[in-house]
């Protein structure tokens, strides 16, 4: 797979930066190089390996889980492409 100027644009537009031509050419270098090394991942061997979880065998302390934001609903919603009501309007993706 290699990635294309259409590629670095339409994920510059999803993650709502703005690149120029200069960044759209250095990205698109660095996202192959990266591709490139995935590539090169996928070719070890691994069949004798086990499946983990976590680097550490530690397990790890559990906190109290409550609810808590550093921000207001309206910080929010203000990055969002479109909102009704305080939620965030989305596509119907489910038929």
């Amino acid at each position: 797979m290699s990635i294309d100027n259409s590629t670095v644009k339409k994920v510059a537009k999803l993650a709502r930066i703005e690149i120029n031509e200069e960044e759209e050419t250095t990205l698109i270098t660095e996202l192959n190089n990266i591709l490139g090394w995935v590539d090169e991942l996928k070719q070890v061997n691994t069949d004798s390996v086990e499946p983990m979880l976590s680097v550490f065998n530690e397990s790890m302390q559990m906190r109290e889980d409550k609810a808590e934001s550093n921000f207001e609903n309206s910080q929010i919603l203000d990055n969002s492409p479109e909102s009704n009501s305080g939620f965030f309007v989305v596509p119907k993706v489910v038929e």
